[in-house]
């Protein structure tokens, strides 16, 4: 089935901030729109915002004059959902409870033709539960789109237990013929993005709630080595916490309380305190200033230490490997040994330094851990981590090798699997089970991942770089520490580890 043929009329339902965008949308790409909202003269207020943003287009030179003109003629305000008859596709961005949308689409179903799409832009409720209520729930789609609906170009086109899968193609057809770049995805909870995405805050409250490091270091740190655009503590203060929160907490609830997906008491109690990021002056950091800028402390920035002459390195440093290059690059030399014991370097004083790998550095004699990066050339920051029992000099021999590299260094406390490289692999672990269980294929989930909340790698690029043990590996040894399950590798990811390696009988 093909897109929808531009001459069909586009309704929308729900005249928010989502709703314009979404109107915006099909307007531009050629559709006539109507738009409806419950709420009197909503709808006209919503038609004048839209043609406001057509005229900015055009000052922008992205939209000609006529083009503007015969957009703003194609855009009808529907005081009354009868005036939807003739839709080809309906599109509700209206409120997010589940009996609101049901019952809207029990109305629409008596108005509009046999054959029009409905589709719901929920980004929290089952599509499945919505469509639950229709006569004919195999019309019913979820499309999803992001905020802002206009730039940002993807749509998450979720098919719900009863959808049709000739509805669900025409949907996603449309969405690519509107510019879009749409992916296929099965109702689940948090459909792809929502809920793969949930490590990348969890970790980072995590690391907070026991004291490893501050919000402004975590945030360095994954922007600075991770290669995030943004950290965890600006990103939710950017979104508004008690809407992350709120995510969080329906993706744990429909999942039965799953631990992996826990909310964060720390973000709990901001939330209670009414500090909710951008929206209400603070939030993890203070918005106070009149121009909103964040007013945040420093990250965590080690002093100047003096280099090692030399490193020696044992075995495979794997991720890690180009180090060698640019140790050899700083000048410092590197001694290899012979014999393979172990994936590290050994510093000068004896001590040791190695990959986070889930483990602790007071479960050893002397050694400091250095937290993965998306590059480590271009990585202007790396973290370290070090126990009581961990030498001074070993750790300054560690600082002052990765300053001498060119990094900041930022020392964190004893966390096993430190910020970024935890993170990665519970965000790779949830990818895999998502595959497995017939969520969306392993290239729209990495679509869906750089597109919808601009990750550096899709999980899947991440798996292929890191190796198909790395993950699988580092969550074990998390998971040995901290048995509550939450670290709990899945079995999707044991097998994808033990594929590698079936010929030894060890995934490890």
């Amino acid at each position: 089935m093909t897109a929808l043929d531009l001459t069909s009329p586009v309704a929308v339902v729900g005249t928010g901030t989502m709703g314009q965008g979404i109107a915006q949308v099909a307007l531009v790409a050629g559709h006539p729109v109507r738009l409806h909202d419950a709420l009197p003269g909503r709808a006209l207020e919503a038609a004048d915002a839209i043609g406001a943003r057509l005229d900015r287009l055009v000052a922008k030179d992205r939209l000609t004059g006529a083009e503007r003109d015969a957009a703003r003629a194609r855009l009808l305000p529907a005081e009354s959902l009868t005036e939807l008859a003739d839709c080809a596709l309906v599109v509700e961005a209206a409120l997010e409870r589940l009996d609101v949308k049901q019952e809207l689409f029990r109305e629409l179903e008596d108005i509009v033709g046999e054959d029009c799409l409905l589709a719901t832009n929920t980004s929290s409720l089952s599509v499945t539960a919505i469509g639950g209520a229709l006569r004919a729930p195999g019309r019913f789609v979820g499309l999803h789109f992001f905020n802002p609906a206009p730039l940002l170009p993807l749509v998450e086109v979720v098919s719900g237990f009863a959808t049709d899968v000739t509805y669900a193609t025409r949907a996603y057809e449309t969405a690519r013929a509107w510019g879009k770049t749409p992916v296929a995805c099965a109702d689940t909870p948090g459909f792809i993005v929502n809920r793969i995405a949930r490590p990348f805050y969890a970790e980072a409250f995590a690391v907070l709630e026991a004291q490893g490091a501050d919000p402004a270091t975590i945030d360095a740190v994954l922007r600075e080595s991770g290669g995030f655009r943004m950290g965890a503590f600006e990103l939710t203060d950017l979104i508004g916490q008690d809407v992350n929160e709120s995510v969080t907490h329906s993706v744990w609830q429909s999942f039965f309380q799953d631990v992996r997906f826990t909310p964060s008491l720390a973000q709990r109690r901001l939330v209670e305190s009414g500090r909710l990021g951008r929206k209400s002056g603070h939030g993890w950091y203070d918005y106070a200033d009149a121009d909103g800028a964040a007013e945040r402390p420093e990250p965590h920035t080690a002093e100047r230490a003096l280099p090692p002459a030399y490193v020696t390195v044992e075995g495979d440093l794997g991720p890690a490997a180009e180090l060698l290059a640019l140790i050899r690059e700083a000048g410092i030399q590197v001694r290899e040994e012979e014999e393979d014991h172990g994936t590290r370097l050994v510093l000068p004083g004896g001590g040791q330094l190695a990959l986070a790998d889930g483990q602790t550095s007071v479960e050893f004699r002397d050694v400091v851990y250095f937290d993965l990066a998306l590059d480590y050339r271009r990585a202007t920051r790396i973290a370290l981590s070090s126990s009581q029992d961990t030498s001074s000099r070993t750790l300054t021999e560690a600082t002052g090798l990765f300053q001498a590299l060119g990094k900041k260094v930022s020392v964190i406390g004893d966390v096993p699997g430190m910020i970024v490289a935890r993170t990665v692999a519970r965000i790779v672990d949830l990818a895999h089970d998502a595959v497995a269980k017939g969520v969306a294929t392993e290239e729209d989930i990495d679509t869906a991942m750089r597109l919808g909340v601009n990750y550096p790698l899709g999980p899947f690029e991440w798996s292929r770089r890191l190796g198909r043990n790395w993950a699988y590996a580092l969550l074990d040894d998390l998971h040995l520490r901290d048995p509550s399950g939450r670290y709990a590798p899945s079995l999707a990811l044991y097998r994808h580890a033990y594929a590698s390696d079936k010929r030894e009988g060890s995934p490890s």
